[in-house]
């Protein structure tokens, strides 16, 4: 017994070195592991980031532009993002993203080395590195500080900075900024961008299939994107739904119930569409005032003069002013056409495609075939119809007449119904129109358009184009003859006179080579009779005429020569709108502005702008110009616009040889001006003069913009002072002519 005790003990002494000598090497591996990744950790951490860094961090935000009713009308980013605080954040998303993202996020300290290792084993297994393991704060390490390669030391440094942002910030911290960083696809990032972009609506707004959707993107935008792969998104989307129910976030009848709706995309368009000129005018100011990248990337907050929905009716207003004028003018047909081109139909795509289409749009879309007396055309995702009714203008009876499949055709919407359209066939020829509309108190900017279409062409044809200004730049001469103490009621000469000037004999006409002899100022005016405006100027002096047009804010340089008088300047529809202005507004002068304030990240005003004013001429001579203005109107060349019944005032305009076609004219609250012409010096055609081709798009305009001030009315007259009246005589009799005169 001695023995086998002695034998027991022998064999407990053995096990203890033995268990002592694997204690020994645990340690000795230990301690290697330890250094090894002491070592790897002093490697890896040698051009970290610094975290702390986090607690001032602001993301690249959308400069956002808003009109004078707060409403978004443009943006620039360069990612388009929109920064929120944690309680914007709705729960369903967060509890979406969370399940299928994060399950662990409130529990972990910043990685969950469980999941990692069976990450690790899944992928060994599959042979394949595609099984993730990142939690929440390691994803927004990875997309704050570091490169989306997948090695081993790029994941060693997502670790140990998501452990130092877990130490430094809070969950809902931590949660709220992986919601605004986070990209989701077609440029934009974070969750509210991604919202407005897929939803057109808030965050706060979102149901529980739209929070799903928006939840499976992060893994992989590109791939899951439910424009480009609807099916993919759907799965994804499905996916996060049987997750929350496996979580216990929603019951399994709110699970069938998410996973039968529809993606329900709806698209957020462009809001830069809505007034492009106006917007790329902001741009360049913006831009040179404050530089490039603090307007592209510093969440400028830009609140603008523009009325957007004065702005709708401007668009409509010059487009469907051209499309009269292409169809008074016929079908010129020369259509483009892709297949001649040797382009593909298949992959054809029109910048116009990119806009909401709704009845009254105008684009081009491209024919896709013509079978009998009908022919398809296609516009991005919907399909139109022509028919022989939609051509009739044309002149042709069938659409095979004049289209053939590949060509590409300038459209109506008529009506929309899904995804099919009823179209009129429109055409493009070339013509441009501008339009531009000022309130007569503040200067604002209320509408501008530049052009027929910003995505063919950005020069804006209302703040860029000098143009002739033809008899809309009499005005003027007759307000500085009525500043030197003419009446409206004085009468003139309208009869053939031959001028001498320094460059010789200088014999004008009238548009309508008729004269009307012995007529009042306030005739000549209205009737727009050269030989009188001519008259005045040479009394005056054209150096006298120069010198008010400049004091009404012309800034183009003009030649001291008679003819000027007749509109021969060049000066931009901006400069001549707002000058016009003055007339109303008593003789004062309100500059033009766009902006009314500037808002930076943090809420600092950067811009703030208030009326600039100038006194240009009397209050007297003002409202006498004023009613003589009114009388273009009323039995003048701008009579067609009397049919609005109210008090409004204006001058046509018409360059030689029909090149440029104006109205300016304005109501006692807002002025608008109109241009319409080619960009090259060419003529519109035969008899489009202002009150043909420019007219119409003013009365289209102010229908609108006069809506609701029945009450308003320009001031009266002011009796003159005795030291300059003068005797007035009986005015002449004028005939009203039927649907206004033109010129």
């Amino acid at each position: 017994m001695e023995a086998a005790t002695q034998e027991l003990q022998a064999g407990q002494v053995q096990k203890s070195k033995y268990v002592g000598r694997i204690v020994f090497a645990l340690a000795i591996l230990a301690a290697a592991v330890f250094g090894s990744l002491a070592g790897l950790m002093i490697v890896y951490s040698t051009d970290l980031p610094e975290v702390g860094d986090l607690e001032h961090y602001r993301p690249s935000s959308i400069t956002e532009l808003y009109d004078n009713q707060g409403r978004v009308i443009g943006s620039f980013a360069l990612q388009r993002r929109v920064v929120v605080t944690y309680n914007d954040i709705p729960p369903v998303l967060r509890e979406c993203v969370i399940s299928i993202e994060d399950k662990d996020f409130e529990q972990h300290w910043g990685v969950d080395f469980w999941r990692i290792l069976g990450a690790a084993y899944r992928d060994i297994v599959s042979g394949s590195r595609a099984q993730g393991a990142s939690t929440l704060t390691m994803q927004l390490s990875r997309n704050l500080f570091l490169t989306p390669d997948r090695k081993f030391s790029r994941k060693i440094q997502e670790i140990m900075l998501a452990i130092q942002i877990e130490r430094r910030f809070t969950k809902q911290q931590i949660f709220t900024l992986y919601a605004n960083q986070i990209f989701l696809g077609h440029g934009t990032y974070g969750f509210e961008a991604g919202s407005e972009f897929y939803f057109s609506k808030h965050l706060k707004d979102l149901t529980l299939p739209e929070a799903a959707m928006l939840a499976g993107l992060p893994k992989g935008p590109s791939y899951y994107s439910p424009i480009n792969y609807p099916d993919r998104a759907l799965r994804r989307r499905n996916l996060v739904i049987d997750n929350m129910v496996e979580d216990g976030k929603i019951t399994a009848e709110e699970g069938v119930k998410a996973k039968a709706a529809p993606l329900g995309l709806h698209l957020q368009s462009d809001p830069n569409s809505l007034a492009p000129y106006f917007v790329e005018e902001i741009r360049r100011h913006l831009e040179k005032r404050f530089g490039s990248e603090e307007v592209h990337e510093g969440g400028l907050r830009v609140y603008t003069t523009l009325d957007s929905d004065l702005q709708k009716v401007a668009n409509k207003a010059v487009l469907d002013g051209l499309a009269a004028y292409e169809r008074r003018h016929g079908w010129k047909g020369n259509l483009p056409n892709i297949i001649a081109a040797g382009d593909d139909p298949e992959h054809y795509d029109n910048p116009d495609w990119g806009e909401p289409i709704e009845p009254g749009s105008y684009m081009h879309g491209l024919v896709t075939s013509v079978i009998g007396s009908s022919a398809t055309v296609k516009i991005g995702q919907y399909s139109g119809t022509l028919g022989p009714a939609d051509i009739a203008w044309t002149g042709r009876k069938s659409p095979a007449d004049i289209l053939s499949v590949g060509d590409i055709v300038y459209v109506r919407v008529t009506t929309v119904n899904g995804n099919h359209v009823q179209l009129a066939l429109e055409q493009d020829s070339g013509a441009q129109g501008a339009l531009i509309a000022i309130d007569n108190a503040t200067g604002d900017v209320r509408a501008m358009v530049g052009g027929r279409d910003f995505d063919l062409s950005k020069f804006n044809r209302a703040t860029q184009a000098l143009r002739q200004t033809g008899s809309s730049f009499k005005p003027y001469v007759y307000t500085a003859y009525i500043d030197s103490g003419a009446e409206p009621d004085d009468t003139i000469l309208d009869a053939p006179t031959t001028f001498m000037t320094a460059s010789g004999p200088y014999s004008p006409h009238d548009y309508d080579n008729r004269y009307m002899g012995n007529i009042t100022l306030r005739t000549a005016l209205a009737q727009s009779r050269n030989i009188p405006a001519l008259k005045i100027a040479q009394r005056v002096g054209i150096n006298t005429v120069i010198q008010y047009a400049h004091k009404f804010g012309i800034t183009s340089d003009i030649p001291p020569y008679l003819p000027v008088a007749l509109g021969s300047a060049e000066v931009t529809l901006l400069e001549q709108t707002a000058a016009f202005s003055t007339f109303p507004n008593d003789g004062v002068r309100v500059a033009p502005h766009f902006i009314r304030k500037v808002v930076d990240y943090d809420g600092h005003v950067l811009e703030e702008n208030y009326p600039e004013v100038s006194d240009v001429i009397s209050a007297r001579t003002a409202r006498i110009m004023t009613s003589m203005l009114e009388g273009v109107v009323k039995h003048g060349t701008g009579y067609a616009a009397s049919k609005l019944n109210h008090p409004l005032a204006g001058k046509t305009g018409t360059t030689n040889d029909f090149t440029d076609a104006w109205f300016v004219g304005f109501s006692p609250s807002i002025t608008c001006g109109v241009w319409v012409g080619y960009d090259e010096k060419k003529t519109l055609g035969n008899k489009e003069t202002g009150s043909e081709a420019a007219l119409p798009i003013w009365i289209d305009f102010m229908k609108a913009a006069i809506k609701g001030k029945d009450k308003e009315q320009f001031p009266g007259p002011i009796p003159p002072d005795n030291s300059t009246a003068v005797a007035a005589t009986t005015p002449a009799t004028v005939n009203r002519p039927s649907n206004g005169a033109p010129h």
